[in-house]
C-alpha cells in the first residue's frame, strides 16, 4: 500500500492573492498534499484576533494553480487566525499534519511578533494541535499592509519553506517546540545561511506619538523600526536578521507562563 503523503495547510495574513502564499505552496508540494485557506484580503497586524464582522465565515472556493497543478484553495472572510481555524476544522479532508503560515511581506521579530497575523495563524493552528511554521521575508514597512504586491525573487524563501517544513513534519511538536518563526533578510542568496535564535526582548517596531491632531477624527498610529544596538542580544532573532544578515530560526512555545518555582512573590 502506498504511504499517504502528509497534509499541509498553507495560510497567511497578506491575503489569498499574495505571491508569497503561492511560494509557500510550491515549497511543500514536492512531499505533501496541500490545502490553502487564507484571508480574502490583507490582514497584516491582526495577531491572533477573532473580530466579529458582518461577513465573518463566508468562504469562497477559488481556482489556485501552482505549476499546472490545481490546489484546493479557499478565501476566508475573517482574520488569519480564523482562516487557520476554518481550514483545520471545516475545510481539510483530515487533520493537517502541519500548518505553514506565509511567506509574509515583512519580518516578524522580537516582542513585535505577537502583533503578527502570520504568527497569529500559526498560534491558532498550534492550539488545534497542528504544529506550525511561520515564514517572513524582510520588507519595507511602507509595503507591509499593501495589496499591491511588489515583485520579489522567491527562490530562496521557497527553498527555506521546503527545508524547514520538511524538518517540522518530522520534529516539530516535541521538546516544547510548537511553532517555528523563520525570518529571511532581504537579498540573501543562500537558504542554508541560518542560525537558531531566541526571541529578542526588544520591540522591532514601535508606534510614534502623534503630534497635534483633531481627536474627533479617525487616526492610525504610525510605526517605525527601532533597534537598540547596544542592548541587542547577540543570540536573538533581531541580531541575526538586522545585524548579521542571516536567516533566523526561532523555536516558540505557545505556553507563555514561567514555571511556578521561578516565580518569587
Amino acid at each position: 500500500m502506498e504511504k499517504q503523503r502528509p497534509l499541509v495547510l498553507v495560510t497567511n495574513d497578506d491575503g489569498i492573492a499574495s505571491p508569497g502564499l503561492k511560494a509557500a505552496v510550491r515549497g511543500v508540494l514536492k512531499y505533501a498534499d496541500v490545502i490553502v485557506a487564507a484571508p480574502c484580503r490583507q490582514q497584516t497586524g491582526m495577531g491572533r484576533a477573532f473580530p466579529r464582522t458582518e461577513d465573518l465565515g463566508i468562504i469562497e472556493e477559488v481556482p489556485y494553480e501552482v505549476d499546472h497543478f490545481q490546489v484546493p484553495a479557499y478565501a476566508i472572510h475573517g482574520s488569519p487566525a480564523y482562516a487557520a481555524a476554518y481550514g483545520i476544522l471545516e475545510l481539510s479532508p483530515r487533520k493537517p499534519d502541519l500548518c505553514v503560515s506565509g511567506i509574509n511581506y515583512g519580518e516578524n521579530l522580537g516582542m513585535t511578533l505577537t502583533c503578527s497575523g502570520t504568527l497569529g495563524a500559526a498560534f491558532e493552528a498550534s492550539s488545534q494541535k497542528v504544529p506550525a511554521v511561520a515564514v517572513s521575508v524582510q520588507a519595507d514597512l511602507s509595503i507591509q499592509r499593501s495589496e499591491d504586491f511588489q515583485e520579489y525573487d522567491w527562490t530562496v524563501p521557497q527553498a527555506v519553506v521546503e527545508k524547514w517544513a520538511g524538518w517540522a513534519l518530522k520534529n516539530l511538536g516535541r521538546d516544547g517546540m510548537d511553532v517555528l518563526n523563520i525570518n529571511i533578510p532581504a537579498g540573501i542568496q543562500d537558504a542554508e545561511k541560518y542560525r537558531i535564535t531566541t526571541q529578542s526582548r526588544q520591540n522591532y517596531f514601535e508606534f510614534c506619538a502623534p503630534g497635534d491632531r483633531d481627536r474627533t477624527k479617525p487616526y492610525e498610529l504610525q510605526a517605525r523600526k527601532c533597534v537598540n544596538e547596544e542592548l541587542l542580544e547577540r543570540d536573538s532573532d533581531i541580531y541575526a536578521v538586522y545585524k548579521e544578515r542571516i536567516i533566523s530560526v526561532t523555536a516558540l512555545s505557545t505556553v507563555m507562563s514561567l514555571p511556578v518555582d521561578k516565580v518569587k512573590i
